[in-house]
C-alpha cells in the first residue's frame, strides 16, 4: 500500500498543480451566483496495475425521502451465462480482487439544504455520506472509498437501496442526482487477492425508546476474528446535528442537554460493555450557520462518513456458540427517548479455514469509572468548560487450527472543551479537542503482535453577529491519528495523518440573495505519511475561487 500511494503521490503531482494555471484572474471580492465545484485535498483510492471493469450500482435523483431500490450484479454476471459480456468480464476481472473501489459522482442546481444519505448492498452500509450546497449555476462533485472490505457481499447478486432525503418545493428546487460505480480490480501475478473478511453481517433489530440500537447476533462457530464498524452520526437538523455545543439544562442556551456534550459510542454485547469510541466532530455543509465555508472544500469527513471501529475478538469465544447474541449500540449523554443519532452497524468476520469449530473464553472485560463532568460560570461572556473521558480493556482467547490466540484490547477516549457565548447568542465559540486512543495485541505462537491508534479531533470555531446582522464564522478543524505496528516489541510498520482544515466566511443575514455581499476563505492540508511514503496537498480558495492547488513532500 505504502508503494502504491507513493507511485500515486508522483502521478497526480501534475495534475494537482495544473489545476490552477499561472496568470488565473484575480479572485473576485465577494461570492457571486457560481463557484468551483466542491473539493476535497485527500488522496485518490491507490490501485494496482491490473485489469478492472466497473459495474453500475445505482443512477437516479432524490426529489423526497423515497428510497431508490434496485438489484446490485456481480461483474460478469448478465443473467444469460453464455452471453459474450459475461465471459469477457468475467475474464476481465475474474472473481479474486484485490481492490474494489466505490464512486459516486452527484451534481444539484439551484438551492438546496445539505442532505444525508447512505448506501446499502445487502443490507449492509458500504457509504455514508452528505451533499454539498449548490449554486444557482450548479455543481458536480464526487466521492472515491476503498469499498474491498465488503468482497464478500459483492460475490452475488443483492438488493440495493440508497436514499438522500430531499425536499424539491417552490422555494428548494435542487434535484440531487447521483450514479454510483463499483470498479473491480484483478488478483493478477504478484497482486494478490485482498485479505477481506470471510463474511460481513448485518444486525436484525431496532431502536428502543431509549435511542438504543438493538440487534440480533450469529456468528459462524469458527470466528477467529470479529470487528464491528459503526456509521454513527448526530444529524437530522436538531441539536445533536451540533452535539458538541449543547449545555446542561442548568445553563441558558438555545441546545441543552442532560449532562452537556459528552458524547461517546458504546457497543454491548449481552449486555456487557464491549467496545467504546469517541465520534467524530463532523460539520456538514450547511453547519455553523455559514454555508459560504463549505461551498468549495467542505468540512472534514463530510462526503465520506467513515465509521468507527471496535476489535470485538475478545468476544469471539461467546459469540461462536452458535447462539444468537444480543449486540446494543447507543450514545452516552444522548437524553433517554430523545433521536438525533444514526448507528448502522456491519459486523466483519473472519473464519479459521483450518477449523469448523474454534471455541475459547472472555477472561478480562473491565471498564473505567465514566468522567462527565461541566463548570458553569454565568456572565456577559457565558463559558462552560467541559470534560469525559472513559477506559474500557477486555481481553479473550480462542483455540484455533494454529494454537491458543489471546487478543486484548485497551482504548481510553478523553474530551475537553471550553464554550463561550452570549445572552442572545451573537457571539457562539467552541475549543475543543478529542482523544481516542486504541492498543490490540494478538499473541500466540511466536512474538505477540501490538497495534497502537492515537486518534485526535479538534475544532477551534467561533460565530459572531454584528449590529448590521452580519454574520461572521471562523473555523479550525483538525483529524489526526498516529499509528504503529509492533512485532515483539520491534516496530513493522507505521502511519501519520494530519488533516487540517481553516475557514473565515461572513455574508448579511436576511436578505436577498445580491445583497448578502458574501465573502470567504478557506483552506484544507492533508499530509499522510508512511515508510518509504508520502502524500501532502494542499487547497485554497477565495469567494469560490481554487487560488491553490499545490503538491509537495
Amino acid at each position: 500500500m505504502r508503494r502504491a500511494l507513493l507511485a500515486l503521490c508522483a502521478a497526480v503531482v501534475g495534475l494537482v498543480l495544473g489545476m490552477v494555471p499561472a496568470g488565473a484572474a484575480t479572485p473576485p471580492t465577494e461570492f457571486g451566483n457560481d463557484w468551483h465545484d466542491p473539493i476535497t485535498a485527500g488522496p485518490p483510492v491507490s490501485v494496482p496495475d491490473t485489469p478492472s471493469c466497473s459495474v453500475t450500482v445505482a443512477d437516479t435523483a432524490f426529489r423526497d425521502y423515497t428510497p431508490y431500490k434496485g438489484t446490485y450484479i456481480p461483474p460478469g454476471d448478465t443473467g444469460d451465462p453464455g452471453s459474450p459480456k459475461t465471459t469477457e468480464n468475467a475474464e476481465k476481472c475474474g472473481h479474486r480482487w484485490s481492490k474494489v473501489v466505490l464512486r459516486l459522482e452527484g451534481s444539484v442546481a439551484g438551492r438546496q439544504f445539505d442532505r444525508l444519505g447512505y448506501l446499502h448492498i445487502g443490507g449492509v452500509e458500504v457509504l455514508r455520506t452528505s451533499t454539498p450546497e449548490p449554486s444557482p449555476q450548479g455543481i458536480a462533485w464526487h466521492v472515491e472509498k476503498d469499498v474491498t472490505r465488503y468482497a464478500s457481499v459483492l460475490r452475488a447478486r443483492q438488493p440495493v437501496e440508497m436514499l438522500i432525503g430531499n425536499t424539491v418545493d417552490g422555494t428548494y428546487t435542487g434535484v440531487i442526482k447521483v450514479k454510483v460505480t463499483l470498479t473491480f480490480y484483478a488478483a493478477q501475478g504478484r497482486v494478490k487477492a485482498a485479505a477481506a473478511p470471510d463474511k460481513v453481517l448485518t444486525l436484525q433489530g431496532a431502536h428502543t425508546q431509549d435511542a438504543v440500537y438493538q440487534g440480533q447476533l450469529t456468528t459462524p462457530r469458527n470466528s477467529e476474528r470479529i470487528v464491528a464498524e459503526v456509521y454513527a452520526t448526530g444529524s437530522g437538523g436538531g441539536c445533536e446535528e451540533f452535539w458538541y455545543l449543547t449545555v446542561p439544562d442548568t445553563a441558558p442556551y438555545s441546545c441543552r442537554t442532560k449532562d452537556g456534550p459528552y458524547r461517546e459510542v458504546q457497543v454491548r454485547i449481552d449486555g456487557r460493555l464491549a467496545g467504546i469510541a469517541a465520534p467524530f466532530p463532523t460539520v456538514w455543509t450547511g453547519g455553523w450557520s455559514n454555508p459560504f465555508l463549505w461551498y468549495v472544500i467542505p468540512g472534514l469527513r463530510a462526503f465520506d462518513v467513515r465509521p468507527l471501529e471496535y476489535d470485538l475478538t475478545p468476544f469471539a469465544g461467546v459469540l461462536n456458540d452458535g447462539r444468537p447474541h444480543q449486540v446494543a449500540v447507543s450514545v452516552t449523554g444522548l437524553p433517554a427517548g430523545q433521536s438525533g443519532w444514526s448507528t448502522p452497524t456491519n459486523i466483519l468476520v473472519w473464519q479459521d479455514a483450518g477449523a469448523a469449530r474454534v471455541t475459547g473464553a472472555l477472561v478480562t472485560n473491565q471498564a473505567g469509572d465514566p468522567v462527565d463532568k461541566t463548570a458553569y460560570e454565568p456572565g456577559a461572556e457565558r463559558r462552560l468548560t467541559a470534560e469525559g473521558g472513559h477506559a474500557l480493556t477486555v481481553a479473550g482467547y480462542l483455540d484455533t487450527s494454529h494454537g491458543r490466540v489471546t487478543t486484548t484490547v485497551t482504548r481510553r477516549l478523553a474530551a475537553n472543551s471550553t464554550h463561550r457565548w452570549n445572552a442572545d447568542e451573537t457571539t457562539d465559540a467552541l475549543r475543543a479537542r478529542w482523544h481516542d486512543a486504541e492498543t490490540v495485541t494478538v499473541s500466540g505462537r511466536g512474538p505477540a503482535t501490538t497495534t497502537r491508534t492515537q486518534r485526535t479531533y479538534t475544532m477551534d470555531g467561533a460565530t459572531t453577529v454584528d449590529a448590521g446582522n452580519r454574520l461572521r464564522t471562523t473555523m479550525t478543524m483538525g483529524d489526526r491519528a498516529d499509528l504503529a505496528t509492533l512485532r515483539g516489541g520491534r516496530r513493522t510498520d507505521w502511519s501519520l495523518l494530519d488533516d487540517t482544515y481553516t475557514g473565515d466566511a461572513a455574508y448579511n443575514q436576511n436578505v436577498p440573495r445580491d445583497q448578502r455581499h458574501a465573502t470567504g476563505v478557506s483552506r484544507e492540508r492533508y499530509r499522510l505519511h508512511g515508510p518509504g511514503s508520502c502524500y501532502d496537498r494542499t487547497l485554497a480558495t477565495v469567494q469560490g475561487e481554487l487560488t491553490e492547488g499545490r503538491y509537495g513532500c
